[in-house]
């Protein structure tokens, strides 16, 4: 277990903007059995995509857990899961739909960059959009390579790098055909009209970070909207979503 630290001011002004937004995607996370666990904008479902690996016996960790559909999915096909989240609002909601649902798994209030956990406790860490993109990489990895257990897989979906290329800085803009920041040193993304902070790697980076930590990098899927796909990010069309990854699902384990 690492030591209690303060948390980082990133982590403070996320918990501050995930407190005041409504409960996250909440259409899905009310289905916990459906079968697209992912938030991916294609929206393939899991029995055609084939993302995910067996769970069942597995201890599971989601990193970022949010209202927690993602580890609902999981718990239902087997898994012992904990999810943990920065964000005590979205946590309720988590909460409020495990009674509804009539599911029982712990939920944590916690910091990913700082996990409560002792070393090797894991089987699998996930993130979906959760600790993947609202913590620093340089904390989350460490963290997540410390509780998983040897032969312990890590998943994490992330935002694609080329969309964070392209994607303007005014809010409900979509990406164009043009780059519009560096790819270099790419890291620390804040938006003009948002208190929250993101984090963004680009592929070479992620790869030498992994390595760093001890991960075999498996598998990058860079994710394309298929023909009945819909969305509702005004920040990336379907058109430039089938011309050029908007979504990554890093893969990668603990030899």
């Amino acid at each position: 277990m690492t030591e209690d630290k303060a948390p980082e001011q990133h982590v403070l002004r996320n918990r501050e903007a995930w407190n005041a937004r409504p409960a996250s995607t909440p259409s899905r996370a009310c289905e916990t059995g459906r079968e697209n666990p992912l938030g991916t904008r294609g929206g393939i479902p899991e029995s055609e995509a084939r993302l995910l690996p067996d769970v069942e016996g597995l201890d599971v960790i989601e990193l970022g857990c949010g209202t927690a559909y993602v580890s609902a999915w999981l718990a239902r096909r087997g898994a012992r899961v904990t999810g943990i989240d920065n964000s005590p609002a979205q946590l309720a909601t988590a909460r409020s739909l495990q009674e509804k649902f009539g599911m029982s798994f712990p939920l944590i209030h916690g910091d990913a960059e700082n996990l409560p956990f002792p070393d090797a406790s894991f089987d699998l860490a996930i993130s979906e959009y959760g600790a993947s993109i609202w913590c620093d990489p340089y904390r989350w990895i460490p963290e997540a390579a410390r509780v998983l257990r040897t032969g312990g897989e890590l998943i994490f979906l992330v935002n694609g790098t080329i969309l964070m290329l392209c994607v303007p800085d005014e809010e409900d803009l979509p990406a164009g055909r043009r780059l519009l920041r560096p790819y270099f040193g790419m890291h620390h993304f804040e938006w003009p009209e948002d208190e929250s902070v993101e984090f963004h790697l680009g592929y070479g980076e992620w790869i030498r970070l992994l390595r760093r930590h001890h991960f075999d990098v498996e598998n990058l899927v860079e994710l394309r909207p298929g023909p009945n796909a819909t969305t509702r990010y005004p920040y990336v069309t379907l058109e430039w979503a089938r011309h050029w990854p908007s979504e990554e699902l890093w893969f990668a384990r603990k030899p």
